[in-house]
């Protein structure tokens, strides 16, 4: 009979840690608005869905699981890289960065780290990175539910202040509504400068 394979925190568990982070952002792909990175600690007996992967999940039900996510852990931190940052260092280095202010703000602070993806941040922790983590690790899958839901939120408001270029529709992400906005309008002050299509 075979067995169910450990999850990233059962082996971090059964290697003594306690406190284990899981660390996401969301936001690299779009022309507008900030990268956002959230870091979410979780209790080992919290009672969540399986699948906590924020891709897989319609807005409404991504915003019902972030509260539950926020009932429930044991500490949780987002944090945002705006536009002028993003262009100024670049993508992936406004990613890392908001992904370490996220964990550095815990508190208490973790242990051991969980990060998505192959690239970690610059982090004074352990860290174990985990390709495609928002599907196999619950706590990278939570974070990855705060990162968005939080970052939808702001592009919402931002909507309300450049309401010409869609933003509650396709939060900043290059649709053919948003290209099209860019060319009739041009970029706003949240637009990504360095970005192809602004």
């Amino acid at each position: 009979m075979a067995t169910t394979p450990q999850s990233p925190e059962e082996e971090c568990r059964n290697q003594g840690y306690t406190l284990i982070a899981g660390v996401d952002e969301a936001g690299r792909g779009p022309l507008a608005g900030p990268v956002c990175a959230a870091a979410v600690i979780l209790p080992p007996d919290c009672v969540l869905p399986s699948n906590l992967d924020s891709k897989s999940h319609s807005p409404a039900r991504r915003e019902v699981l972030s509260e539950m996510i926020l009932s429930v852990a044991v500490s949780w931190k987002v944090a945002t890289i705006d536009n002028p940052d993003i262009d100024r260092i670049n993508i992936l280095q406004a990613s890392l960065k908001a992904m370490a202010i996220a964990v550095e703000n815990l508190i208490p602070q973790p242990e051991i780290v969980l990060v998505d993806g192959n690239r970690p941040p610059s982090i004074a922790f352990p860290f174990r990175t985990l390709a495609g983590g928002d599907r196999i690790s619950r706590c990278i899958g939570a974070a990855s539910i705060l990162a968005k839901t939080h970052r939808d939120r702001l592009m919402v408001q931002y909507h309300w202040m450049w309401p010409q270029y869609g933003f509650d529709r396709h939060k900043g992400y290059p649709t053919r509504e948003h290209l099209e906005a860019i060319v009739l309008y041009g970029p706003c002050p949240i637009h990504r400068r360095t970005f192809r299509g602004v």
